[in-house]
């Protein structure tokens, strides 16, 4: 017996409807890149989605093309957002942090027929476009004013939208037609391409919006610095409209100052962002002394977050940190750092080792954990294993058949991590498949070890990777990157690890470098590092 319930579409163009009907003076706040500040409402906004719609469809652009933006966090980039996913378009963000041949391989893979870019983007597109013939149309999101100057004809985002009608009708397909395409980062390989649906965004914003989760409400001030070309803004673009959350768009500028300044000026509630955004913010806010006077809880996600970074927001500053993990793969949010009830009543000391796991699942998804055999593991908050999710916002293949199968004979997805559950569920990252240090037959967390280094005084940053051992397979290395002014030995660092990991974990060898290497979406770049490292030989035979 079927239930006798209103089949309505979960389609995204209904979040945007929602705000404008029912939150239209509710504030977009966005921040150029020269730091002028403009604001608009999401009714303004709503509008000027509709006039996307009608000038894609005035560009002969049909269901199903793909429309990529390249850009920063701005109500323009909101715009075209919608604009495009409520006429049946799959709006596609290009990370501008790539280099040149990635983002040409990612828009010819995607096929491209349209590019909407920042203006800051410019010489990058110049050199774009020979290599990406699918792109029949390039916009500026700016006004005719700021057009920047090129040798290929483009039109002002203003202009391109101003003679268009702000009446469209919205939302005329099926909840499971694309909406969003999003490649991964590509550590190991070609980028493969995610392909949302409007039904996956849309529970993927309600699941969100839980109380153990990012709980977002009509009474928040949401500073989103994590950018919308990583995984859907981490699905805040949309969860934020879907409760009428003012929403402060950064562009550009991550500094701590500018960042700051933002949180203070539009008196932001909540925020979300990698752990080095965090720690530039904290940085500032120690050497100018400044304190925030509304902030009261931000997400981190992207990379495992240090005990240091919630230690002081929490202690100094009084903000309550939310780890959060997920990929693209994920749309992107899987799980949450929120105490349950049993772990709420716990000592400080024993809700810390709680907030540094990855946290709870979302209502709705199911995760497990298996050998490199395919048997399950037990959850034991001990055991390591690859950790396989399964649920309605988790990718069931790739865009255009990449990478093939991705999904076990249960229908999970193998995220590439390695991790534990303990028996509350809580999740734990110890390493990514691909940079567990393997030695001896056991295995090393990376991770672990770079958190506790952080923890040192000296150090600013901290990566660890595996190298070739003739005994023992592989061995670690710790690499630091120490604050402006301060100075270590390898000796200090390794004093300092001692007694918090095992003996066995030892870095063989700990390396001073100027900077540690990060990739686009600011996650700690170990390509990178292995091929700076080529040649190198460790210093003697190791711990083990």
């Amino acid at each position: 017996m079927d239930g006798l319930m209103q089949n309505v579409p979960l389609t995204v163009d209904r979040i945007i409807d929602h705000a404008a009907n029912w939150h239209g003076g509710r504030e977009i706040v966005s921040r150029d890149a020269e730091g002028r500040v403009t604001r608009s409402t999401y009714a303004d906004i709503h509008a000027d989605a509709k006039r996307v719609s009608n000038a894609l469809a005035a560009e002969g652009i049909e269901p199903g093309d793909r429309i990529a933006t390249m850009a920063w966090n701005g109500a323009r980039h909101v715009a075209a957002w919608y604009g495009a996913t409520g006429m049946g378009a799959v709006l596609h963000t290009l990370n501008p942090r790539l280099f040149l041949e990635q983002i040409a391989y990612i828009a010819n893979h995607a096929g491209d027929r349209m590019l909407i870019a920042d203006p800051a983007t410019a010489d990058l597109v110049e050199e774009l476009l020979p290599q990406v013939p699918s792109i029949e149309k390039v916009i500026f999101f700016c006004d005719a004013e700021s057009m920047p100057e090129t040798t290929f004809p483009a039109v002002a985002f203003d202009d391109w939208i101003a003679v268009q009608s702000a009446e469209y009708d919205w939302g005329a397909f099926d909840e499971n037609t694309a909406c969003g395409l999003c490649y991964t980062s590509g550590t190991t390989g070609n980028p493969k391409g995610v392909l949302y649906s409007h039904r996956s965004n849309y529970i993927h914003a309600l699941m969100t919006l839980q109380r153990d989760a990012l709980a977002l409400s009509a009474r928040d001030t949401v500073l989103l610095v994590v950018p919308m070309y990583h995984a859907n803004a981490w699905g805040v673009v949309y969860s934020a409209p879907a409760v009428g959350a003012k929403l402060v768009l950064p562009g550009q500028r991550m500094d701590g100052e500018s960042i700051y300044n933002l949180i203070e000026q539009e008196g932001v509630t909540y925020s979300a962002a990698v752990p080095t955004v965090w720690q530039m913010l904290l940085q500032y806010m120690q050497e100018s002394g400044k304190r925030f006077t509304t902030l009261e809880r931000v997400t981190i996600g992207g990379s495992a977050c240090p005990e240091s970074i919630i230690r002081t927001f929490r202690d100094d500053y009084g903000v309550d940190v939310i780890q959060g993990w997920g990929m693209t793969e994920t749309s992107p949010l899987g799980t949450v750092s929120v105490p349950n009830a049993s772990v709420a009543v716990k000592s400080e000391p024993e809700q810390m080792a709680y907030k540094l796991k990855q946290g709870r699942l979302l209502c709705g998804l199911e995760m497990k954990l298996v050998d490199d055999a395919g048997n399950r593991l037990p959850h034991d908050g001990k055991t390591p294993g690859r950790l396989m999710i399964k649920g309605p916002t988790i990718a069931g293949a790739y865009f255009d058949g990449a990478g093939g199968d991705v999904l076990d004979e249960e229908g999970f997805f193998d995220t590439g991590d390695v991790s534990t559950i303990d028996a509350e569920g809580y999740m734990q990252i110890t390493d990514r498949a691909k940079d567990v240090v393997k030695s001896g037959g056991e295995w090393i967390s990376s991770i672990e070890i770079e958190n506790i280094a952080m923890g040192h005084e000296a150090v600013a940053n901290a990566a660890v990777v595996g190298v070739a051992h003739p005994k023992w397979d592989e061995r670690p290395i710790l690499l630091c990157q120490l604050k402006p002014g301060a100075s270590a030995s390898a000796d200090d660092l390794k004093d300092f690890l001692d007694g918090k990991i095992a003996r066995w974990w030892m870095p063989d060898d700990v390396l001073f470098v100027a900077d540690i290497p990060l990739g686009p979406t600011g996650k700690i770049d170990k390509k990178a590092i292995r091929a700076g490292l080529e040649g190198y030989e460790l210093p003697f035979e190791g711990t083990r």
